[in-house]
């Protein structure tokens, strides 16, 4: 204290930030941008507009410039190099898509599910390769439309341009996610994040969701890590009963909680 009894300006600072009614008082903090990392992206509805014209019902089948491609299980819709033609809606199943470097290393870009598009960059002419191979993870379905016709249909029809447009937006916030992931999250964080999204693919409300059969080596490749630190990590999980895991994954929303961790 000061001379006078009144407390020095640096102690009443203090105090000040020590307040617990203070405006600034601390506030339980989350991983670096971990909330909008463990929420799926939302695709738009498909509704049908007030005219002739119905998104849904132009993706919903074959027509002109259209036909429907059905695929079994590592079956490819596209190989990394071959020349793009066309563009790929999917009606079923899920894809993965990855990339190969000339020594032959692969790596897991994302997954692809129904009501999402694969093969979008044969839409521009910087592009005249496939960069990626889209395979078929289990047996799926997908719209294939030509260039020409995705083309015609975006020039002619506001609302599925609008849709496209709110897809791509939507699939690039979610790259931008990605590169976050990698750049501030561990490891451990990222395969919490990849299986809380594979348990939210395409579904809503549920508490705890089965996650298809998929390898330990490509949740490897997605995360930048190795099969035993997968390994490791996941019997972390199931032992603080953040998943049950037995040939399938069922996920349960505690595994939120990676995520609250400082």
């Amino acid at each position: 204290m000061s001379a006078r009894g009144i407390p020095s300006r640096n102690k009443r600072r203090t105090a000040r930030r020590a307040s617990p009614g203070s405006s600034r008082s601390a506030k339980p903090r989350l991983g670096p941008f971990a909330e909008p990392l463990v929420v799926p992206i939302r695709w738009p509805e498909l509704v049908a507009p007030d005219g002739a014209f119905d998104p849904k019902a132009f993706l919903a089948k074959a027509g002109v410039g259209k036909k429907l491609v059905n695929l079994k299980k590592n079956d490819t819709a596209f190989v990394q190099g071959d020349i793009p033609d066309a563009i790929y809606f999917v009606k079923k199943g899920r894809l993965r898509v990855t990339v190969t470097s000339a020594n032959g290393k692969e790596g897991t870009i994302t997954l692809v599910g129904p009501g999402e598009f694969i093969g979008e960059n044969c839409m521009i002419s910087a592009h005249p390769l496939h960069l990626a191979t889209a395979t078929a993870m289990i047996d799926s379905e997908l719209l294939k439309i030509t260039k020409g016709e995705m083309l015609r249909v975006l020039r002619d029809e506001p609302k599925l341009s609008e849709m496209f447009i709110h897809f791509l937006l939507s699939r690039n916030a979610r790259i931008q996610a990605d590169l976050v992931d990698q750049l501030f999250n561990s490891s451990e964080k990222r395969l919490a994040r990849i299986l809380l999204l594979l348990a939210q693919f395409g579904k809503e409300s549920k508490p705890e969701i089965v996650v298809p059969k998929i390898s330990q080596e490509v949740l490897a490749e997605m995360i930048g890590t190795t099969r035993s630190r997968v390994s490791f990590f996941m019997n972390r999980f199931r032992k603080l009963g953040f998943i049950e895991y037995n040939g399938e994954i069922r996920v349960h929303n505690t595994l939120l909680n990676i995520f609250l961790q400082e």
